[in-house]
């Protein structure tokens, strides 16, 4: 059966790709002062407009900075991180009402492409069509923290575009609150941290998973479709760092996704100067 592709990774987009620089001025409002609103989208939509076709339904809920009001330029340049990590670059620079609908519009419209594929299909194959063209695709972005310093931001996505099965994937940005500045690994840890951070995140997901050693995860099937290695893909909390690995990215697909937290305590030795929003999470 022909059909479209959508690569749920494409729209993996995070926010520091699309911004050059940062705001090099400290930020002086805390973060009491922001104010956090919603919105949602579900819809469906068949093909051809007749209920009796498949379709596709697609599920937005977005959590944007409603608040100040009376800082615009803050106000904006927050959520223009949180539409690029949401929804991708191009919906930055809009007001979230506008790029959530525009999203809608653009994802709809292209699953309308696949209406002369869906005719084709039907003619030759009628009995098995209809699942292979009932797409879903879900995106759910909050605020996972927020303190004076720092804003960690979660963004699920769920897709399903036929295939076997769906597939999904979790990203988050840390964002600097006084300097609006995504925050990397090379902002938190001192140099040449790479390789011990490697070795104590192989020992905590042996301990998580009930081993003793990293062979006995790798025999698991851990390290198996890609390096288990310090990944930007984490997010800062009150315990200490957490890392997120999706679907492929260290194991298979039916083992899920892979989150290993580090201890505060644990990684103390490794961290760097830098160790204020450290300070203020512990």
């Amino acid at each position: 059966m022909k059909k479209q592709n959508v690569s749920l990774l494409a729209l993996l987009l995070t926010a520091s790709v699309f911004f050059a620089s940062c705001h090099n001025s400290a930020n002086k409002r805390a973060a009491d002062a922001l104010g956090f609103d919603s919105l949602r989208v579900n819809q469906t939509v068949h093909l051809f407009g007749d209920t009796t076709k498949p379709a596709c339904n697609l599920i937005v809920n977005l959590a944007y900075a409603a608040t100040p009001a009376d800082s615009t330029a803050l106000r904006d340049s927050l959520n223009a991180y949180l539409l690029a990590t949401c929804l991708g670059h191009k919906y930055v620079g809009m007001a979230p009402a506008e790029a959530v609908k525009q999203y809608a519009d653009s994802y709809i419209a292209k699953y309308r492409e696949l209406e002369p594929l869906y005719e084709q299909d039907e003619k030759e194959n009628a009995e098995n069509t209809g699942a292979w063209y009932s797409y879903y695709r879900q995106v759910e972005g909050h605020v996972q923290l927020c303190t004076d310093e720092v804003l960690v931001y979660r963004v699920d996505y769920n897709e399903y575009t036929g295939g076997a099965h769906g597939n999904y994937l979790t990203t988050f940005l840390n964002l600097d609150l006084k300097t609006l500045c995504p925050l990397r690994l090379d902002d938190l840890f001192a140099a040449e941290y790479q390789e011990p951070l490697t070795d104590l995140l192989w020992e905590q997901l042996a301990e998580d998973i009930g081993v003793s050693t990293r062979q006995e995860a790798e025999d698991l099937g851990y390290g198996s479709t890609g390096e288990l290695t310090p990944t930007e893909n984490f997010c800062l909390g009150h315990e200490g760092i957490t890392f997120h690995y999706n679907i492929y990215e260290i194991a298979p697909y039916v083992m899920g996704a892979t989150e290993i937290t580090l201890p505060w305590q644990r990684i103390s030795h490794l961290l760097g100067e830098r160790n204020d929003i450290i300070k203020q999470l512990q």
